[in-house]
């Protein structure tokens, strides 16, 4: 994680980790230690490396919520429509539970069914909207129930309202950051997913702060 010639002083780091569990843009984050904004930037880009590599692998059971969104760009669309610009990312949430994220070329069924077999557990509960991509749940060892949200958004206990608020809470995150290049989107993606799957601040800041004394070594 950490280049051979980083002047950044142990006490700089310490201050950098915690704004950016914060979630402080690297410009704020620099600012208030005292460290040129692009130096805060890379290191807050090599935490994000970190946390991805230590992101755990787990396949999911139970109640599970899949839906996709699009990140970025600058045209709104529907499922593959008016997507230009935009990153496909998928989402399988485990209700009150963690959530798996995975970037996609396209939202078909090709596509997407490989990773729900990879990631789901045989038998669970799938709860998707009517998008024609998962009617291949039907006939694969999934229980699938579907919600069609041209009429309403919960039915009891049939909805995505799980998935969707993890998508509006990364989306939110994100949007601070003023743009972020493509080829840097997964590792920000990475970090959306280990802050809501991860708990509140301090459980982030000392498992983060854990991480990096054990990369220093």
């Amino acid at each position: 994680m950490y280049e051979r010639r980083s002047r950044l002083s142990n006490r700089q780091q310490t201050e950098l980790i915690k704004f950016f569990v914060a979630g402080a843009t690297a410009r704020a984050a620099g600012e208030m230690v005292g460290v040129n904004r692009n130096t805060a930037a890379s290191y807050f880009m090599r935490l994000r490396r970190l946390i991805a590599s230590h992101l755990p692998s787990y396949r999911l059971s139970g109640e599970i919520e899949a839906d996709e969104s699009y990140f970025g760009g600058v045209r709104k669309g529907k499922r593959g429509r008016g997507a230009a610009g935009k990153i496909a990312v998928f989402g399988l949430l485990k209700r009150n539970g963690r959530v798996y994220t995975a970037i996609i070329p396209d939202a078909r069924t090709e596509t997407l069914l490989p990773i729900i077999r990879e990631q789901v557990e045989p038998d669970s509960i799938v709860y998707t909207d009517t998008f024609s991509a998962y009617n291949a749940l039907d006939i694969n060892g999934f229980h699938h129930h579907r919600i069609n949200h041209s009429q309403k958004f919960a039915e009891q206990y049939n909805h995505i309202n799980g998935i969707e608020n993890f998508w509006n809470q990364a989306k939110r995150h994100l949007r601070r950051f003023n743009g972020i290049k493509p080829e840097h989107f997964y590792w920000f993606l990475k970090e959306c997913e280990w802050r809501f799957n991860g708990g509140n601040h301090k459980q982030l800041l000392t498992e983060l702060t854990y991480w990096v004394k054990q990369a220093k070594h």
